[in-house]
């Protein structure tokens, strides 16, 4: 699903972000450490300034809220198809037009043949 970044409000995107940071916590990465190999979390989080993008949004000033705001909507679309699946559907956000008639969150009525 495409979601432009100006969808965000400051209140989705520190939720998005809260939840993107726990996607990309659960990569892990192999490494030698004193000749054994040892799985490390992924330190994608802290490259891409997530945490920093985070405390701006939980910030009291509304500057400080706002610029939290831009870095998140910068960062949205860099992120890969998958990453954004997996952090929308975290998060509880889905497209109603790619869900089933049938599915009770769709709220769309069933196509109507007018000619029968």
């Amino acid at each position: 699903m495409l979601l432009e970044p100006e969808t965000f409000t400051t209140e989705t995107a520190l939720e998005a972000a809260r939840q993107l940071r726990k996607v990309l916590a659960t990569r892990t990465h192999r490494r030698k450490v004193m000749g054994q190999d040892v799985m490390v979390p992924g330190q994608l989080g802290e490259a891409l300034q997530l945490p920093r993008i985070i405390n701006r949004l939980q910030s009291r000033q509304q500057k400080q809220r706002e610029l939290g705001l831009e870095g998140f909507q910068e960062l949205w679309p860099t992120l890969s198809p998958q990453t954004r699946e997996r952090v929308l559907d975290a998060i509880g956000w889905y497209n109603p037009k790619e869900l089933d008639w049938q599915d009770k969150r769709s709220n769309r009525k069933p196509l109507v043949d007018p000619d029968k």
